[in-house]
């Protein structure tokens, strides 16, 4: 099972989500997991992509709804790690700032 942690600015923008959009992200997020279980590829749904220049990749959760993320230090042992870095819409995640 892939393990994770987020910032604490992903925190602050969780939060403010309502609750369709935390459903919209946790239904991704299924999607996602078992994509990493998988091993292979991800799912053309997601549109997961590695921004340029950069080590953080994009996730599509809904037409306008972004999470971005980066793979960390394995904590278990043969486990993908994730670290989220943002989430919210694709204005406000792109626009971005610690």
């Amino acid at each position: 099972m892939p393990t994770y942690e987020s910032i604490a600015a992903f925190q602050r923008q969780w939060d403010k989500l309502d609750a369709a959009q935390r459903a919209a992200f946790k239904r991704a997020l299924a999607v996602f997991i078992a994509n990493l279980k998988a091993g292979g590829s991800f799912s053309p749904e997601l549109r997961v992509h590695k921004l340029a220049n950069t080590e953080i990749w994009s996730l599509t959760w809904a037409k306008d709804g972004r999470a971005l993320f980066r793979f960390g230090s394995e904590i278990v042992e043969g486990e993908t790690h994730i670290v989220w870095e943002a989430i919210g819409t694709h204005e406000e995640v792109y626009n971005f700032k610690n």
